[in-house]
């Protein structure tokens, strides 16, 4: 691999697990380092606000600055805020998802009737009533519906728990209609942000990361260099049907060094 200038990297399952340090994610780092090559954490994770991201990973000796991590919290809100400024945003996820969205100058509203857009996400706490406000609000108004993110599970310490798909699913099986755009992951809303975050081009550029429909397909799609890491939800048995296939295939992201090495 060569001529690359930036790295994006996943953190659920690629950097860290649960909130355990993954063996040997320091000695990628040091060796990306090593490489001169910037680097910019990006998570589908809308359960956290980029400011919680850093102090995680200061926790765990892990020291960068405010712009070398995002979410697809935070490219929702930049989203919401460009495109619908003025919106009355119903939200299905979690207090720190709705701060941002607040932050970012939008207007967080629980009543259907007000509601102009809906951004699902993963939220611990959906359920039926959620579905019935949902359908309200599809009846009432003309409705703009996005996702953070398409995840079907996130990995934590002793296996998976359900994220932002099923909800999506939900959703689109109620009103029998796609939602209108993912916002995160692999989604070029994210692509533009990640390489201008890194000020690369994607031909310059790796992805990191433990899934193949979300990190993986979206190096690909951007035209990015690529590297799996079987430290998360996917492993070597799924990678023999899967039509999409990654540059690399790396044990864990320590080994990411080896790549440049060749």
């Amino acid at each position: 691999m060569t001529g690359i200038r930036g790295a994006l990297i996943d953190l659920d399952g690629t950097v860290y697990r649960g909130g355990d340090l993954l063996p040997d994610s320091i000695d990628g780092l040091e060796a990306l380092e090593a490489a001169g090559i910037d680097v910019v954490f990006l998570s589908n994770n809308a359960t956290k606000r980029p400011t919680d991201y850093r102090t995680l990973l200061a926790g765990m000796g892990i020291e960068v600055p405010p712009s070398s991590i995002c979410n697809s919290a935070a490219i929702a809100a930049a989203f919401l805020a460009e495109h619908h400024p003025d919106a009355g945003v119903y939200t299905i996820g979690e207090p720190p998802l709705q701060a941002e969205l607040r932050d970012a100058g939008l207007t967080v509203v629980t009543d259907p009737a007000d509601t102009d857009v809906i951004l699902a996400s993963m939220h611990f706490g959906f359920d039926y009533a959620t579905l019935q406000d949902v359908l309200n609000a599809d009846r009432l108004n003309d409705l703009s519906i996005y996702a953070t993110n398409p995840d079907r599970t996130c990995p934590v310490e002793n296996g998976e728990v359900p994220d932002c798909g099923p909800v999506i699913g939900a959703i689109e099986g109620l009103l029998g209609r796609e939602i209108d755009r993912v916002l995160g992951k692999p989604s070029r809303v994210t692509i533009d942000v990640a390489l201008a975050r890194l000020g690369v081009q994607a031909e310059e550029c790796v992805m990191i990361g433990d899934r193949l429909d979300t990190d993986i397909l979206m190096g690909e799609r951007a035209g990015m260099k690529t590297a799996l890491v079987l430290t998360g939800v996917t492993d070597r048995g799924e990678l023999a049907d899967a039509e999409i296939e990654p540059d690399h295939v790396l044990d864990s992201l320590g080994d990411i060094g080896e790549v440049f090495e060749t």
